[in-house]
């Protein structure tokens, strides 16, 4: 059967019946052939296991090319404009970040560059190579890895938390000069949407399996042969794959037969780890409060501001609704990040089942929730690429800005090198 026809009959198909490890719980489940536009839920704590499509590949493929072009559209135009006592300035979506570098803070610049281009662009051709690729006579066996690589690039593709920082730079620029919004901003929020609509029209497991191989023995013999064979007394087990997840009799250390990534019963060093990088998230927590932020020069006059400083100023400006998102982002986003990662962290390892499905929960807020801390970043960062009127006004970046985008990125790694089915691992009846 050709690739192309392979990929047409996905559309409006009923899939076939399938055995899933819940990622969240690790149950072992089999989720039956299931029409267009149906979900299929964990039985045991109500995880998404699949949500299916009509049009799983073809329409995600022409959203990609939209964004595709989008993108291009948002690095090259203009964002937003300003204007004061006959002065103006126009920032792209990569003056903050060559404005920081220009300060000395090249290594927030970096971090500024991944999550607002380089992410979301790695992101956007990684898709259009991977379902273009499947309408190939012979679809190579390295869109396996793109494809892999697509989920561990999503979470640092922000554009739409840079557009809400927009917005807010957007009213407190509004209060010492005269703002007008360029193209570049909406073509950023027409990439939002498109880039939403993308994700939610697309089956990743239909993908998956469109680019499975009818001879899986000689996909990825080269990994495979690099690693010794297991002996013949080694236990053998239903192991899922953390990158496709597809389920497979094996044993840890072997390659997924699908996607060639070495499996694991659970996450390894997951304790280890996830101490580590809270112990330090934690450490840098203080400097990013304590040291400011920014620096708001007016008429030759100013102070620095920490984050806590930036939202009183907000309240003594009447923006109400912008200081309590901020403080929110900022301030409690962060600790609840720290607070609720240790709390699961001590209560699995104290091998407790109180409120599984309450720790699940907590678990995936979390994992939702600590990106969109980077919105004070994003929005430091247009403040200090617009305000440069000398004396008249002007805003410089501080230290505590870079602690600050430390701690959001080291609970971000945090969160995602916590395995949440070592919570429900105490109800298998091995661990009893």
């Amino acid at each position: 059967m050709s690739a192309s026809l392979a990929v047409a009959r996905t559309v409006d198909a009923e899939t076939s019946p399938r055995l899933h490890e819940c990622r969240d719980c690790g149950q072992m489940q089999v989720v039956p052939p299931m029409p267009p536009a149906t979900r299929a839920m964990c039985l045991r704590c109500d995880a998404v296991l699949r949500h299916t499509r009509h049009d799983p590949l073809r329409l995600p493929l022409a959203l990609n090319v939209a964004a595709l072009v989008l993108i291009i559209l948002g690095a090259t135009l203009t964002v937003i404009d300003v204007s004061s006592a006959g002065q103006g300035r126009a920032a792209a979506l990569l003056s903050g970040a060559v404005a920081l570098d220009q300060f000395g803070l090249w290594e927030l610049s970096v971090v500024l560059l991944i999550t607002t281009l380089a992410a979301p662009l790695a992101r956007v051709l990684s898709m259009l190579t991977v379902l273009g690729g499947l309408y190939l006579p012979r679809p190579p066996a390295e869109l396996r890895a793109i494809y892999a690589w697509i989920e561990h690039i999503r979470p640092w593709s922000m554009v739409e938390i840079y557009l809400l920082a927009l917005f807010v730079a957007y009213v407190r620029l509004s209060d010492m000069a005269q703002v007008e919004i360029g193209p570049a901003t909406y073509a950023l929020g027409a990439l939002m949407v498109v880039m939403v609509l993308a994700d939610y029209t697309l089956d990743r497991h239909a993908v998956w399996e469109a680019m499975e191989p009818p001879n899986r023995a000689r996909v990825w013999r080269d990994r495979r042969a690099a690693v010794p064979p297991l002996p013949d007394t080694a236990r053998r087990w239903r192991i899922g794959c953390d990158t496709c997840e597809l389920v497979s009799r094996s044993a840890p250390g072997q390659r997924c037969p699908r996607c060639g990534f070495r499996l694991h019963d659970r996450k390894p060093w997951v304790a280890q780890r996830t101490w580590a990088l809270i112990g330090a998230a934690a450490v840098l927590y203080v400097p990013a409060n304590v040291y400011p932020v920014l620096t708001v020069v007016r008429l030759g006059s100013g102070a620095p501001s920490t984050i806590m400083g930036g939202v009183r100023e907000l309240i003594d400006a009447g923006m109400w609704p912008l200081a309590a998102l901020v403080f929110f982002a900022s301030v409690v986003v962060p600790v609840l990040k720290l607070a609720g990662l240790a709390l699961l962290l001590v209560m699995t390892q104290r091998g407790s089942i109180v409120l599984l499905r309450d720790r699940t929960v907590l678990y995936r807020v979390i994992e939702a929730i600590g990106r969109w801390s980077m919105i004070d970043i994003f929005m430091g960062s247009i403040l200090v690429a617009l305000v440069q009127f000398g004396a008249l006004a002007s805003i410089y970046p501080g230290p505590g800005a870079l602690a600050f985008a430390a701690v959001v990125v080291l609970t971000m790694l945090a969160s995602r090198s916590f395995d949440p089915r070592l919570m429900w691992d105490r109800l298998r009846p091995e661990a009893a």
